[in-house]
């Protein structure tokens, strides 16, 4: 890692977020007014902020096997607020279909 931190990008987005060392991409995200991302609970336990690394390192925190399955897991999905980048990496959105969410610091609820 240099100074600046981690460089993330999210597919389909030209925003660019710096993930500082040991930092969850969640709040990194949330930092940098990147407001394309579901939050909920920030604990690993709602799901709502559900994503697939496409590219990169990364570690996780614990979170709920019921929106993370391990099968996920090996493919790579995790949630935001539990993704610790250890290299520049990319990464999806996943909509949640049905459920009232949050967007980001904008408050905004929506229907997927």
């Amino acid at each position: 890692m240099n100074n600046k931190g981690f460089q993330v990008r999210v597919e389909g987005s030209d925003k660019v977020i710096t993930c500082r060392e040991n930092e969850p991409l969640l709040i990194a995200m949330e930092r940098q007014g990147y407001a394309r991302i579901p939050v909920g609970c920030r604990k690993g336990g709602c799901g709502v902020c559900k994503i697939r690394v496409t590219t990169g390192e990364f570690e996780v925190g614990k979170m709920s096997v019921k929106h993370v399955s391990e099968k996920e897991r090996n493919e790579n999905f995790s949630l935001a607020c539990k993704t610790f980048p250890k290299s520049d990496l990319k990464f999806s959105l996943i909509k949640l279909k049905g459920k009232a969410i949050n967007i980001g610091a904008l408050g905004i609820d929506r229907k997927n």
